[in-house]
């Protein structure tokens, strides 16, 4: 009996946790300004990532079966690769970072047919220091920052003569968010499993990863078309969506972020949504004295949420509204 390999199998190997520090590099400018923040653009004085690749090639299949590394790039070569080609970058992204690194991997070695490069932005954030004129942002001090971060990914392949990207995708992750009061949730199923009690008006802790796709890919990698979409905007557009309105649920309240994104912003195709539910357990609903309450950390076990849109989802919004508004 003859073994038949499988036409489609799962085979590649690569490279996680590459960190990687840029000094000057190009700074971000040109964004487009957006009434919900007030980012201008980015010096990148500091240009940090903590990068994973993953490569693909039929011809490593001998390195599985056979033990054979011949055509084997080591994995240490590989970091060594991506940290070289950092010093080469003239761009001001993430995503055309990616994007350049991983077009290398595939024009350098020819038994490479794809590359699967994803990154976390590591973000730094401008410190004030006193001097005699005042109080002043520093560029040459910068404090490390454990809050959400930029992140992308990207895989590009090889098709016959030409490299093309075949998957993007931009974001913003780890975003957390309380608000202390104005959120609701109620109205759900209530059967004999239910012992959540309905309410009008609680504190809401959530923890949001955003992501999005462009229309034009270009638009995520050439940052002087004015089309480039920096993740602190995402934020803040969250942030803004999340003040304004008393959402009844969580998956409302992302639907809503992802509106005002593609309403924001026509070179997006898709954005969507993870989401949990981390509100605290209260433990006392009113204090001794002004309107405080005390909470703790809720439980383990959490709820989720996650959900895709596309400008599909905003003409439809707008219909609705329009429709509402001939109504009154």
């Amino acid at each position: 009996m003859t073994y038949e390999a499988p036409k489609e199998r799962t085979m590649y190997y690569g490279k996680g946790d590459v960190w990687v520090f840029r000094s000057y590099a190009k700074p971000l400018t040109g964004v487009k300004v957006i009434p919900e923040s007030s980012f201008r653009g980015r010096g990148n004085v500091l240009f940090g990532m903590n990068i994973k690749v993953a490569v693909k090639g039929e011809q490593f299949i001998t390195s599985f079966t056979e033990g054979d590394n011949s055509l084997i790039v080591a994995t240490d070569s590989m970091k060594n690769f991506i940290l070289r080609h950092a010093a080469d970058y003239t761009g001001a992204t993430v995503e055309g970072f990616l994007e350049y690194a991983s077009r290398s991997f595939l024009e350098t070695y020819p038994q490479m047919t794809g590359v699967r490069m994803s990154a976390e932005q590591v973000p730094f954030e401008e410190i004030e220091v006193g001097n005699t004129s005042g109080i002043t942002a520093s560029d040459l001090v910068f404090k490390y920052s454990h809050n959400e971060s930029a992140s992308a990914a990207f895989v590009l392949e090889r098709e016959e003569d030409s490299i093309n990207v075949a998957e993007h995708q931009s974001g913003v992750m780890n975003l957390r968010l309380i608000k202390v009061k104005g959120s609701s949730f109620s109205g759900f199923v209530r059967d004999e499993y239910t012992t959540l009690p309905e309410t009008s008006d609680r504190p809401l802790f959530i923890f949001l990863n955003i992501h999005w796709k462009y229309t034009e890919i270009e638009d995520a990698l050439d940052d002087t078309r004015g089309n480039y979409i920096d993740a602190e905007q995402i934020r803040d557009i969250a942030a803004t969506v999340f003040h304004e309105n008393n959402s009844p649920s969580i998956q409302s309240l992302i639907y809503l972020i992802g509106i005002r994104m593609l309403q924001n912003f026509s070179q997006l195709a898709e954005v969507s949504f993870e989401s949990n539910n981390r509100t605290w357990e209260t433990i006392v609903e009113t204090v001794s004295e002004g309107p405080g309450s005390v909470f703790t950390e809720p439980r383990p076990p959490y709820g989720f949420q996650g959900f895709s849109m596309t400008r599909e989802d905003l003409t439809a919004a707008q219909r609705n509204e329009a429709q509402q508004a001939g109504r009154v």
